[in-house]
């Protein structure tokens, strides 16, 4: 948790996920054998895992700031869980997830994995992680799991009822996009693609029912506002999401 609080407080000026220090609690050993972690509107829920496919879910730095990301959504944008906005809402706690992550290890974009909670599958699961940012469709392909079912682009978007309307796998192309910004940018992903995403988000230009293409025009807007209309930030960003067929 403390990661999580040092990414927003020292490098984005944020004083907790609500912007007033709000206390961070968490319930950790949640039930017998619980397969999942959530955010529950108040605090972070993590299992220990059956054993079997998942060990323990606090044994992933990037899950533990992944659900506390959730916090930060609510108290922003307040994105809606379903369809688009509800995949933009993951998108956002697998990306500072990430960042949390990288700025532990000190990590360059170029040298991250960009794996989110690598470490919680069992030695009996075929798979590294739950999702890549890098190569979403990737972190795994097992004989119980299935194979991981996140698209990269806008080409591979999957249509479906189930998983409030697919956040679960349709992040993976805002995850991708993050990605390809960051990795064009360079140095540590949380001073740049991080900033920018991070202006965005509080820009106020983000409804509750957000969309890919209004959300990837409110970071390449945020790029422009901090380092300028036909900056290298701005065209990374841009390229990003012209790349995973969300912008032109």
């Amino acid at each position: 948790l403390g990661s999580t609080y040092r990414l927003f407080s020292e490098e984005y000026g944020r004083s907790s996920i609500d912007g007033a220090g709000r206390p961070l609690e968490a319930t950790v050993h949640y039930g017998t054998g619980y397969d999942n972690a959530f955010w529950d509107g108040g605090r972070m829920v993590f299992g220990d895992g059956d054993g079997e496919i998942f060990g323990r879910f606090t044994a992933s730095l990037t899950v533990i700031s992944h659900e506390l990301t959730h916090g930060f959504t609510q108290y922003s944008t307040n994105l809606e869980y379903q369809g688009q906005s509800g995949a933009l809402n993951e998108s956002l706690s697998d990306v500072f997830g990430v960042l949390v992550e990288q700025r532990e290890l000190r990590q360059d974009a170029a040298d991250a994995s960009w794996l989110v909670g690598a470490g919680i599958f069992t030695a009996q699961v075929q798979g590294e992680a739950l999702r890549s940012l890098r190569a979403p469709g990737t972190a795994y392909d097992d004989d119980v799991l299935g194979k991981d079912p996140q698209p990269a682009t806008m080409a591979d978007y999957v249509e479906t009822t189930s998983d409030n309307g697919g956040v679960h796998i349709n992040s993976g192309i805002p995850n991708h996009a993050f990605y390809l910004a960051a990795t064009a940018l360079g140095g540590q992903a949380w001073e740049g693609a991080g900033r920018i995403w991070y202006d965005a988000v509080l820009g106020g230009t983000i409804p509750p029912d957000c969309d890919f293409p209004a959300f990837a025009r409110a970071t390449v807007g945020a790029a422009e506002k901090r380092f300028g209309a036909g900056s290298p930030e701005a065209g990374a960003v841009t390229g990003a999401w012209s790349q995973v067929g969300v912008l032109p």
